[in-house]
């Protein structure tokens, strides 16, 4: 099979994204005023900016582009971030980054699945982008959610959350932490806001762990540079396949090439986990999803 398909691996296209893919790897932040915009080192003050201007220009094509990108494969990892969760009765949920409300709705759904017509759950969808909210507002409007008591719309900041200390019982944050200019610092809100014994949550691309190929090559002790370039097609989709389908899609290459970037700058499983439990967290754990491509990292507030 491998050979098969070898003239591709081979090509001068594939070896060229490989290259490329490393030499973006290699930039480091050089001060503690400096951070990532992807691959780029900005001030911490431009990286805000410019993530408000990404979310606010790919709003309305949002959830689309992540069907398209991911497959639809987003939607089962929602639906096992609920599933973790797996909200009692009377739970208050804080969903930061949610604005377009694909958590919130699941979270409503399944609360009125386990509580009837009279749930005593409820969720507070937070979000720095005014544009994100609106989308979330509308999509709420549209699947009758609107009206509903249990939902609550909140523009605010992940790193300075505008709740009083141990407010709710779970906090969720799905693909939206790695974009927070100071991620420690959002750890912190998060375990600030919640109640003694409240759930931590978070969804997020991560890096792949012992997967198929990895395993070939080892088993393989010929394999060529070449045979082995077969690893760069997950960069080949991300950096060159994805930015593409922004433009088409949306309009908006430069958008979706940073989310790419992001991806690739967020600490691996073990760093960021250890992140969560310099933030006072105990029992952290990780699920990897699709042999860590995403994960759910799940933790509890003593």
């Amino acid at each position: 099979m491998f050979k098969l398909f070898r003239p591709f691996f081979n090509s001068r296209c594939i070896r060229t994204v490989c290259e490329r893919c490393v030499r973006r790897h290699a930039t480091q932040v050089t001060s503690e005023e400096s951070t990532h915009f992807g691959f780029e080192t900005v001030t911490k003050q431009e990286k805000a900016h410019k993530v408000t201007d990404v979310f606010s220009k790919v709003a309305q094509k949002y959830d689309l582009m992540n069907d398209v990108m991911s497959v639809g494969i987003h939607r089962l990892w929602k639906d096992r971030l609920i599933d973790t969760l797996d909200p009692m009765p009377g739970t208050r949920l804080l969903d930061v980054a949610g604005g377009t409300g694909d958590i919130a709705f699941r979270f409503v759904q399944r609360v009125k699945m386990k509580e009837g017509a009279n749930p005593t759950s409820s969720v507070v969808v937070c979000d720095i982008n005014k544009q994100m909210l609106n989308v979330g507002k509308q999509r709420a409007e549209k699947l009758g959610f609107n009206t509903l008591e249990m939902m609550e719309w909140v523009e605010g900041d992940a790193q300075n959350l505008p709740f009083a200390n141990n407010t709710f019982d779970a906090y969720t944050i799905a693909f939206g932490i790695r974009n927070v200019v100071d991620i420690q610092k959002a750890l912190d809100e998060s375990h600030r806001v919640l109640k003694p014994g409240g759930m931590f949550l978070c969804l997020e691309f991560s890096k792949v762990q012992n997967s198929l190929l990895e395993r070939w090559v080892k088993a393989n002790a010929n394999a060529t540079i070449d045979d082995t370039c077969i690893f760069r097609l997950y960069d080949w989709y991300s950096f060159e396949v994805i930015p593409v389908m922004g433009e088409v899609i949306a309009s908006d290459w430069k958008s979706y090439q940073y989310l790419v970037e992001s991806i690739r700058q967020f600490p691996d499983q073990q760093e960021f986990k250890s992140m969560i439990a310099s933030s006072g967290y105990t029992l952290v754990d990780v699920d990897n999803l699709l042999n860590g491509v995403a994960a759910i990292h799940s933790a509890f507030k003593r």
